[in-house]
């Protein structure tokens, strides 16, 4: 049995050259890969390169404010999440502050801007007829009539169709006298009214208006056309509160802004369709005709049941009521028009969109419907100089202590601390190149807790090297010359080693899944570097002192090569004696 344990030890001995180049192979190929993508630096967190910070206030609607509970703000808090990461911003952070706020910091970077204005947009999404519409060039006229251009291509939104195939959206029909449209929307915002209407949503038996009903209705519409004409959505102020407090089952006003800039202006019937309907939707180039980007939307089983109920009804009216409106917060993101009734279950909108907008469109229909509505409490521009100063202090904290960790080495190891050394350089050189490459793969970004992660690390990856040469030193205290203690010393080094790095990974796995925001960013770079430790002890520091053993300095205990015999206080091995046999006993 000592001739095969022979023969693979001095086969270990003989190979280490393959580890070290397969470790450096590594090294180059990720240093190449990293000056390839153009991502030399790693990302950086909202603490290190600034960004926004909002602060969302939970705002119940009346009669209802048991709707604010853990539940549906962690919905929220995952919504926004989606929506944000949409977008590609790195490093954003959604998170709940006490019972009724959201927190959500966005980094300064990519499509920022953008994630900025749709986190702040948080009520629920609605798709409503639109009833009439516009130019808001500040207080208009008490008839609805289309917008001047007599055309709904103003819209980015182009046409919805069943089908792939998209087609320039022709003029509007001829529109009527004012006074006919006004007719026209009163009876619709009448029909909406009228007691069998609300009956047949809720399945019960249409009974006919009692008497002064209509009336009733009459008003309602005419004082909401009042409210229409005068209506200014120019104005922020106004904008802002425009539809607050309408249900969802009842006609509202609403603005939008058309592909020209310009703010248009709508009255809208009851929501047909709520955004929670919606069960995915993308921006898609469009390259078999000249639609060019389009939004396709793929709808729930009861949701494709309401959109066709609602296109189809759409689809048999003049312009502009055969459109309908997509509302996000009050807001109208899009008004698709209709030709047929769509009930394939899915929708193509096209028109003038580009890529920015088509994709806009697409996170507001997939990510837009919340729980809860959320109003803007605060938005903060957070600067790097407060973060850059603190990265200051910590990497000259990290420094000190590498410096000290370099001191004891080369005072207690002395040749030793060579290869320590040289093996947290390639523990340095991984880690950052991985840093730098898991920004742009998995929007890894910086930020200062990450950083402590990293500094911490470095008493890890030196608490490995320390636990194998002291390994190697007990066997040269037992009389062992170097070469066999190197490879006698490896397994109990290397079960203590793996033994330490898996509490010190599974500590950092359990901290980055219970834990939030930047604490993640601190256990995912704290297993990072545990998990590369294990790399590079075992791929660059045994096989390293393995060669080295074959060098005389180390090999022959010179007294700076930290592996002196006496200075280890080791005794030559004893040779066993023979006891004199005893006649009798013979």
């Amino acid at each position: 049995m000592a001739t095969p344990k022979k023969g693979r030890n001095a086969s270990a001995q003989s190979k280490p050259g393959r580890s070290l180049a397969l470790i450096l192979i590594a090294i180059a190929a990720l240093t190449g890969g990293m000056f390839a993508s153009g991502h030399t630096k790693p990302r950086l967190g909202i603490d290190l390169a600034g960004g926004t910070s909002i602060t969302l206030r939970a705002v119940p609607e009346a009669g209802n404010e048991a709707a604010i509970n853990k539940t549906n703000m962690d919905t929220a808090v995952s919504i926004m999440e989606r929506r944000v990461n949409g977008l590609g911003v790195s490093e954003s952070e959604v998170q709940t502050q006490g019972r009724e706020n959201i927190i959500v910091n966005i980094p300064k970077g990519t499509n920022s801007e953008q994630a900025r204005k749709q986190v702040g947009t948080t009520a629920k999404l609605y798709f409503r007829p639109v009833l009439a519409t516009e130019i808001a060039g500040g207080t208009g006229t008490a008839s609805p009539s289309p917008s001047p251009t007599g055309s709904p291509t103003d819209k980015p939104s182009g046409k919805a169709t069943d089908k792939p195939e998209a087609t320039d959206k022709g003029s509007a029909s001829p529109s009527a006298s004012a006074s006919t449209q006004g007719r026209a929307v009163t009876d619709a915002l009448k029909a909406e009214a009228t007691p069998s209407a609300s009956a047949s949503d809720k399945g019960d038996k249409a009974s006919p208006s009692p008497s002064g009903s209509g009336g009733t209705a009459e008003a309602d519409a005419n004082a909401l056309q009042a409210k229409y004409a005068k209506l200014d959505c120019t104005d922020e102020k106004t904008r802002s509160s425009v539809g607050d407090g309408v249900k969802a089952s009842d006609p509202t006003l609403a603005c939008g802004k058309n592909s020209q800039g310009q703010w248009q202006k709508y009255i809208l019937g009851p929501a047909e369709v709520d955004g929670t309907d919606v069960d995915k939707a993308q921006a898609v180039l469009n390259t078999q005709t000249a639609a060019g980007w389009t939004v396709t939307m793929d709808f729930t089983d009861g949701g494709a049941k309401k959109f066709a109920n609602i296109t189809g009804k759409l689809a048999q009216n003049q312009s502009p009521q055969n459109q309908f409106a997509i509302v996000l917060d009050g807001e109208v993101v899009s008004d698709p028009y209709v030709k047929q009734a769509l009930t394939g279950g899915n929708a193509e909108i096209s028109g003038n969109f580009n890529q920015q907008s088509a994709q806009d469109l697409s996170n507001m229909l997939s990510y837009g419907a919340l729980p809860l509505t959320f109003k803007v409490d605060s938005m903060t521009t957070v600067t790097a100089a407060l973060g850059g100063d603190q990265l200051h202090a910590g990497l000259i904290a990290g420094a000190i202590g590498l410096a000290l960790v370099v001191i004891y080495l080369l005072a207690y190891y002395r040749g030793l601390s060579f290869i320590a050394i040289l093996s947290l350089l390639v523990s340095a050189a991984l880690t950052y190149t991985l840093m730098a490459l898991l920004g742009p793969a998995i929007g890894f970004a910086l930020n200062l807790p990450a950083v402590c992660g990293a500094i911490v690390a470095i008493g890890i990856t030196a608490d490995s090297f320390i636990v194998y040469f002291e390994r190697v030193r007990d066997e040269i205290r037992e009389g062992r010359s170097l070469r066999p203690a190197v490879e006698r010393a490896w397994p109990r080094a290397r079960r203590t080693i793996l033994v330490s790095d898996f509490v010190s990974f599974l500590a950092a796995a359990v901290l980055f899944l219970v834990t939030v925001g930047k604490v993640q960013g601190f256990a995912f770079t704290l297993g990072l570097t545990t998990l590369l430790d294990v790399v590079v002890v075992f791929l660059f520091t045994k096989p390293l002192l393995t060669l080295m053993a074959r060098r005389p300095f180390f090999a022959n205990g010179h007294k700076w090569s930290g592996l002196d015999p006496k200075s280890l206080g080791a005794q030559p091995p004893l040779r066993r004696t023979r006891r004199p046999v005893d006649p009798k006993e013979a």
